[in-house]
């Protein structure tokens, strides 16, 4: 149906009046929750690659997936149990350990769940250990690993090592980012990926688990 694309588009150019008369639309029309849902992701999708574009910042990523969260809450009611289950894939990330900064995490965090994922957020100044126990908790696709400050290179290192000592480093895919990350710590560390931006992070986690974007 022609909504759908609207909305999707709606959602893409962050204008949450089109938004929620495009949802009201649909529901009116008989479309699923699921339906709906699809539409919303592939509108997150079209906005991280606006951003990638250099045509948005990060304030309307920031904003699409605030956006994508209360639609979310408001389709919950719609969703039956299964359905609400579903997800594309898993992802468990924090911030490493000393290091408190979240804007970046959260901004992942929020288009990872735009598109699809189901994500546990350690938070800030997360120990190696508490990766470690939350990969045997939520089983995990992809480890995501924030980093802001230069001076915690040896938190992702020592994280990294927790993983291979714990047996789990060959179940998950890790990935790292932030504004002291690169491809030469990705290296040292021994992950597997280092993305350069938020959108590169979910464009990496679609990959592990084969869903497009």
């Amino acid at each position: 149906m022609s909504d759908q694309t609207t909305l999707a588009d709606a959602l893409a150019q962050c204008r949450e009046d089109q938004v929620r008369e495009c949802i009201k639309a649909m529901v009116a029309s008989g479309a699923s929750a699921t339906e709906i849902i699809t539409e919303c992701n592939r509108g997150m999708a079209a906005l991280g690659e606006r951003f990638q574009r250099g045509e948005c910042f990060i304030p309307e990523l920031m904003f699409g997936g605030m956006v994508m969260k209360s639609i979310m809450t408001e389709l919950a009611p719609l969703l039956g149990q299964a359905e609400a289950q579903r997800a594309i894939g898993k992802v468990v990330i924090g911030s490493v350990q000393h290091d408190v900064h979240d804007i970046g995490k959260d901004i992942v965090i929020m288009m990872l769940r735009g598109v699809g994922f189901e994500v546990v957020d350690l938070g800030v100044d997360v120990p190696p250990q508490r990766f470690v126990e939350a990969i045997a908790e939520h089983q995990p696709d992809v480890v995501g690993m924030s980093v802001l400050l230069t001076t915690c290179f040896k938190s992702v290192v020592n994280t990294m090592d927790e993983i291979k000592k714990s047996g789990h480093r060959d179940r998950v895919r890790v990935m790292v980012g932030g504004a002291a990350a690169s491809e030469l710590l990705k290296e040292h560390a021994g992950c597997d990926f280092y993305g350069k931006t938020a959108v590169d992070g979910v464009d990496f986690a679609c990959s592990v688990v084969g869903a497009a974007r």
